[in-house]
């Protein structure tokens, strides 16, 4: 396949659409002064743009599950996601560029003092709605409720109106919100590593598949993805290991 016939096949509307979910603060946010979205998604839809040589169109969603349901319905050309099954069936996963540690917040006061106590009966945990947690909690809990807030940023007010015993979510926006509420504490550890890669629909051919997958290689054995986290202030998340290793 040509150098041309991939970009058509990436982006058969013209522009290289990106669907960016800012309920990930580790992957992208907006910035302060312009408002304007920025990351290390967003970092990395542009470097992919360059090369492909296309216009890049930022589709800007504030959960997972849009995210995904924007790509998986070809509403957007690709985009960044937890690995997950049940998002597989609609996308095509390169391997991991970032992994991300899930945790557990709880009041000060709870009698829980590790991961493995949370799925007890009784317990209520808050995820947001179609996130990786989400999703995996409702593979995994066999007794805890998971009550589902609407994104996974309003996760910690949701918990803290209802009353629940548990929230869940990525540590570092876990870790923000204990600053900002106050009375809280994370329990040790994480009770799931998330593999962030990137993705495209199902139905892209097998060159763009493999286009997408390289493209994630370079841009980890290269250094990008290590100085995108850097250059974004980003902590709790670690550059996933090469293809293979």
């Amino acid at each position: 396949m040509t150098d041309q016939a991939l970009a058509r096949a990436f982006a058969p509307t013209g522009p290289l659409r990106a669907s960016i979910n800012l309920g990930n603060p580790i992957l992208a946010g907006k910035d302060p002064e312009t408002g304007e979205p920025c990351g290390v998604s967003v970092d990395l839809a542009r470097a992919l743009a360059a090369e492909l040589g296309l216009p890049l169109e930022l589709v800007v969603f504030d959960s997972a599950g849009k995210s995904v349901e924007a790509v998986t319905n070809e509403q957007a050309d690709f985009g960044f996601f937890a690995v997950d099954p049940v998002r597989g069936a609609g996308i095509s996963f390169t391997e991991p560029y970032v992994l991300i540690e899930g945790s557990y917040l709880v009041k000060q006061d709870s009698p829980l003092r590790d991961n493995s106590e949370v799925d007890r009966p009784g317990h209520r945990v808050v995820v947001g709605k179609g996130s990786a947690y989400d999703l995996y909690l409702t593979r995994e809990f066999k007794h805890a409720q998971i009550v589902r807030a609407q994104t996974s940023p309003t996760t910690v007010d949701v918990w803290l109106e209802q009353g629940l015993e548990v929230a869940a979510g990525v540590r570092q926006q876990l870790e923000s919100d204990a600053q900002r509420v106050g009375g809280v504490r994370l329990l040790p550890g994480g009770f799931m590593v998330i593999r962030q890669a990137m993705g495209c629909p199902k139905s892209r051919p097998a060159e763009v598949v493999q286009a997408l997958s390289d493209f994630v290689e370079r841009m980890k054995a290269e250094g990008f993805v290590e100085q995108a986290l850097r250059r974004h202030g980003i902590e709790g998340a670690s550059v996933a290991p090469a293809r293979g290793a």
